[in-house]
C-alpha cells in the first residue's frame, strides 16, 4: 500500500522534527508547538500561501521556555510580566489556565505564578499557621 500524503507529511514531520531536537537545545514543552508548526508547512508545500502561520497558529511574544523567571512570568499572549497570570489570562482574554495551557502547548505543571512569588506566599502562610489543623476545643462542650 502506498502511503497517502498525509503519511508523507507525518513521516516528513517526525524525521524534520527528530532531526531538529537531536542539533538543538529544546524544553519538553516545546516539541509540540514544533511539531505543528513543521506539520504546518509541510502540508501547505505547493499550495497557494493562505497564512497558515500567521492565522491558524498563534506566535507567541516570547519563547514559551524563556517567559518563567523567578521574580515573574511572561504572557505568551501579549508580552506583559505579572507575579501572577491567572486573573490577567481571565479579565483579559477569558482564557482558564487549563486553555492558555492548551493554546500554547505547555505541560499541565507550567506555572500561572512566579516562583519566587509563590515562595513568599506559601512563607506568609505557614507563618500565619494555615493548613494546619484546627486546635481541639474543651472535651463535653
Amino acid at each position: 500500500m502506498r502511503p497517502s500524503e498525509r503519511d508523507k507529511i507525518v513521516i516528513l514531520t517526525a524525521k524534520i522534527v527528530s532531526a531538529y531536537v537531536q542539533n538543538h537545545s529544546l524544553q519538553s514543552y516545546d516539541v509540540p508547538n514544533l511539531v505543528q508548526r513543521v506539520r504546518a508547512v509541510l502540508a501547505s508545500l505547493g499550495k497557494e500561501p493562505i497564512g497558515i502561520l500567521q492565522d491558524d497558529m498563534p506566535v507567541p511574544a516570547v519563547e514559551p521556555r524563556k517567559s518563567v523567571h523567578d521574580k515573574y512570568i511572561i504572557c505568551l499572549d501579549d508580552g506583559k510580566i505579572f507575579k501572577s497570570l491567572k486573573r490577567h489570562l481571565m479579565v483579559t482574554y477569558k482564557l482558564t489556565p487549563e486553555d492558555y495551557r492548551a493554546k500554547w502547548g505547555l505541560p499541565d505543571d507550567y506555572p500561572m505564578i512566579a516562583p519566587a512569588y509563590s515562595a513568599q506566599r506559601s512563607e506568609i502562610a505557614r507563618t500565619i499557621g494555615l493548613g494546619k489543623g484546627r486546635r481541639k476545643g474543651k472535651q463535653g462542650s
